[in-house]
């Protein structure tokens, strides 16, 4: 059923989700979600997606494409954050390693330094130590590797700049 009591048709869910997924890219996740939230029964909800597949309105490759850029670029997300977020959105391993094998990592590597710069400036700390610790923990919520953060500290000169006496 619909929010109005109306009860939704399939051909009626089925425009509805097309013209969604005809304005930006979706998961198959995020449809079935949305046609659940329609009162649309499982199978037809099955139904559906295939349909939707088959008429490529939902791609899980570009998806996943346009997704990694979208994070990685907007949002300034590392590796770990953005696999997280699309194995919670039901999509198949190999699609994600395919969608993350197109970038290079120094893709990742180069939105970090210029996050960690901006995001130095605004910690706040009692010593250059704490405030060494809170950038990390930043970094980490953002999905970088502790590995790619220190390095860039490292290019940063932030790692020779604590001093626990402070």
């Amino acid at each position: 059923m619909d929010r109005k009591g109306e009860i939704i048709t399939e051909e009626k869910a089925y425009a509805k989700m097309a013209r969604i997924c005809s304005q930006k890219e979706c998961a198959p996740f995020d449809i079935a979600g949305k046609l659940q939230r329609m009162g649309v029964p499982e199978p037809l909800t099955d139904k559906i997606i295939s349909r939707l597949k088959k008429e490529k309105y939902i791609d899980e490759k570009r998806f996943i494409r346009s997704y990694i850029y979208d994070k990685l670029h907007f949002n300034q997300w590392g590796k770990r954050k953005i696999i997280l977020s699309l194995k919670y959105k039901q999509l198949p391993q190999e699609l994600i390693e395919e969608g993350l094998a197109e970038l290079s990592e120094n893709s990742f590597s180069h939105s970090l330094q210029p996050l960690l710069e901006k995001k130095w400036k605004s910690v706040t700390g009692t010593s250059n130590y704490e405030k060494r610790g809170k950038l990390i923990r930043y970094a980490l919520g953002k999905g970088f590797s502790m590995e790619e953060i220190l390095h860039c500290m490292k290019q940063m000169k932030i790692e020779d700049s604590f001093d626990e006496t402070e």
